[in-house]
């Protein structure tokens, strides 16, 4: 997962007007996006299909993020308060936290 700016190029499989349709972020736009493609745009897209959440998901990969006044302690607090919940409403799951700090 990294944080870059779009070339323009690079696929996004969203979803339009309830149908599948493949976007492209515009060139210069901050996008997230892995290997395969755009996972995410205008910071927070959620009409992205890869990477959506849906009843049959096996695995996530939820990200925090803060800004000013939040501190990297606050953060990694609501990091491990987010993973306790996590563990309660998912027994047996592994669950990994990463932390800049």
């Amino acid at each position: 997962m990294r944080l870059v700016r779009s070339t323009g190029e690079e696929p996004l499989v969203t979803v339009a007007g309830g149908e599948e349709a493949v976007e492209h972020p515009d060139a210069g736009e901050v996008v997230r996006r892995d290997d395969e493609g755009v996972t995410c745009r205008r910071w927070n897209w959620r009409q992205g299909v890869r990477t959506r959440l849906t009843e049959e998901s096996v695995s996530a990969v939820l990200l925090l993020e803060g800004m000013a006044p939040v501190t990297l302690g606050e953060l990694g607090a609501a990091g491990a308060e987010l993973a306790e919940s996590a563990e309660k409403l998912s027994p047996g799951a592994r669950i990994t936290v990463r932390s800049p700090e």
